[in-house]
């Protein structure tokens, strides 16, 4: 192969960087990672160079410097060789970043920081798909019809009017974003430097587009022309839920069946066995197939819920470490993965801390790890101690390393209902409830469980989100016990009642049973996004069919359907 179709991405450690190595071999071309600065390429304006991203910016540039990379890379710029930055890849091109004061980037956009987005009007972190739009013409195929894929907290945040934003910026192409009333940087092209804020490799066709601009070398604008008035109407951002589109996702509860194969199931209330023909685990299909197939049909990210312990495996060997790696190779969404995400005690007597195996499923291609009875584990512990952690949650040691918008929390509740408030602790924060218990209780209280639902916990879902939020989490995936399976619906007062309790994002989950049910968590609980499972499984409604009904009333949807 020709060394032009050579790309070299720079290897610090950070996060998955397998699914862009997956992007760049699916646009036909080759990898070869760097771990050394040494073995950087010969500056060239036909050399391919890609500084990818994520989690913390003083962890990521602290160990960019730790390793020599800072003089090889800024001699290889100022050298005009061509270079790519994503993510945190493209903040380390900015002076520092208020996450970090004390760790310093490149200042390639001289004197300007990265700030924290204000979190009083919007979830914090942006999680989702957003659209780009520039005061001139877009590059690198930009389309501003086409919607991004963004996950961080942190942004180079315009200021209008402000002049020393102008200076650093002078000489530098902008394409810019607006989530919630703030503006900010969402890509940069200056000579030989291209960089986004989103992740291209998880961006879909629309995001593979652009890193396949960037490696031919193309850094035209995108053609626009094939667009007709009704398409740029439908497509076009009215910034109606702070710029981002409703997100669907597609949930994969992954478990051994009776015949020690892996295959994806679907419960009632949590019991995934048949209630006919011997007990056997419902078996819903193979989880890779799965997983590409909701991604042909437009899921805006794939989940994969491991229901299985795997306790005499070692943990590099894991059976999920090979389903996410398989299908991080055709799905380019974000892919999120739960069970097991703690610390570990390995067959061999060795102790893996919790970020270790993290860190084991980020680089088979997972973006974020989903934690749920040791979520609550922790939440106990941080009342225990006076409503602070002590830095040793799984939810802590994850978030320092990758950043909080890495970590979901998967909550189990279920009802608990009360005829007075005065039954329950005010901690518990009861709600009065439309749907009367089965007494006539008007009150209820929403209790969390361990353990996939079967053991209960002194402890409320407002309990512990709050907590949870506090302790680093960037996301909550909000199950509900009492509707898993029904195909009744989301219970919406769960959802609110959540919502209510954090400013991070909330994922809408279990009893979505046709489009309308999508439509009214949207619209009735503000959730950030809500994921289906049987829905899908059953094949009564693909993804794609929920975006055309969301489309049809009104409500903005990632079009991207293959």
């Amino acid at each position: 192969m020709s060394s032009s179709n050579i790309v070299y991405v720079i290897d610090v450690g950070s996060g998955n960087l397998r699914s862009l190595i997956n992007g760049i071999t699916y646009l036909g071309f080759q990898t070869k990672l760097i771990t050394n600065p040494a073995d950087l390429p010969e500056p060239s304006a036909s050399t391919n160079l890609i500084l990818p991203g994520v989690g913390n910016f003083g962890h990521f540039v602290d160990n960019l410097y730790s390793k020599g990379f800072e003089k090889p890379l800024k001699n290889y710029i100022a050298s005009n060789g061509k270079i790519m930055g994503i993510c945190v890849g493209l903040q380390t091109f900015f002076k520092t970043s208020e996450e970090s004061p004390t760790s310093k980037g490149l200042n390639l956009i001289e004197n300007f920081n990265l700030s924290k987005f204000d979190d009083s009007d919007k979830p914090v972190p942006e999680i989702g798909w957003n659209s780009v739009y520039s005061d001139s013409a877009l590059f690198y195929n930009l389309d501003p019809y086409k919607r991004y894929y963004f996950v961080h907290s942190y942004a180079g945040i315009l200021k209008q009017d402000d002049e020393a934003t102008k200076k650093a910026l002078k000489d530098w192409n902008i394409a810019k974003c607006k989530y919630g009333n703030q503006e900010f940087i969402a890509a940069i092209m200056k000579g030989n430097i291209f960089a986004t804020q989103f992740h291209p490799e998880k961006s879909g066709l629309a995001g593979l587009q652009v890193i396949k601009s960037f490696l031919l070398g193309d850094s035209s604008p995108a053609d626009l022309s094939h667009y007709t008035d009704i398409q740029k109407a439908q497509l076009s951002n009215d910034y109606s839920n702070f710029g981002l589109t409703r997100r669907i996702i597609a949930c994969l509860d992954v478990r051994s069946n009776d015949q020690g194969d892996l295959v994806v199931t679907k419960g009632d209330q949590y019991d995934v066995r048949e209630k006919i023909g011997g007990n056997n685990v419902r078996n819903l299909g193979k989880p890779v197939e799965l997983a590409e197939k909701y991604y042909k049909q437009g899921a805006d990210e794939v989940t994969f819920l491991n229901i299985t312990s795997f306790r005499n495996c070692p943990v590099k060997d894991t059976p999920m470490l090979t389903v996410l790696s398989k299908a991080a190779e055709t799905c380019f969404v974000p892919l999120t993965v739960g069970g097991g995400i703690k610390d570990v005690l390995d067959v061999d007597g060795t102790l893996i801390p919790a970020d270790e195996v993290a860190a084991l499923y980020f680089r088979s291609g997972a973006d974020k790890v989903s934690i749920g009875t040791d979520a609550v584990y922790a939440a106990e512990k941080f009342y225990a101690n006076g409503m602070k952690g002590d830095g040793t949650s799984p939810i802590e040691t994850i978030s320092k390393k990758f950043g909080a918008q890495a970590v979901v929390i998967s909550v189990d509740p279920k009802r608990v209902y009360i005829k007075t408030l005065d039954e329950v602790a005010p901690n518990k924060n009861a709600i009065k409830t439309k749907f009367k218990g089965p007494m006539g209780e008007e009150y209820c209280w929403y209790q969390c469980t361990i353990k996939g639902g079967r053991e209960t916990r002194d402890l409320s879902v407002y309990e512990l989100t709050r907590a949870c939020e506090k302790l680093g989490a960037g996301e909550i995936l909000l199950n509900c016990i009492d509707k898993d399976g029904s195909n009744s619906g989301y219970d919406l007062e769960l959802i609110k009642h959540v919502k209510s309790a954090v400013k991070i994002p909330v994922i809408a989950s279990s009893g979505a049973g046709n489009p309308q049910h999508f439509e009214e968590a949207f619209e009735e609980t503000n959730c950030d996004a809500c994921l289906g499972a049987g829905i899908f499984h059953r094949g009564e409604y693909t993804v794609n069919d929920i975006k055309k009904y969301l489309l049809s009333k009104g409500l903005k949807v990632r079009m991207d359907i293959q």
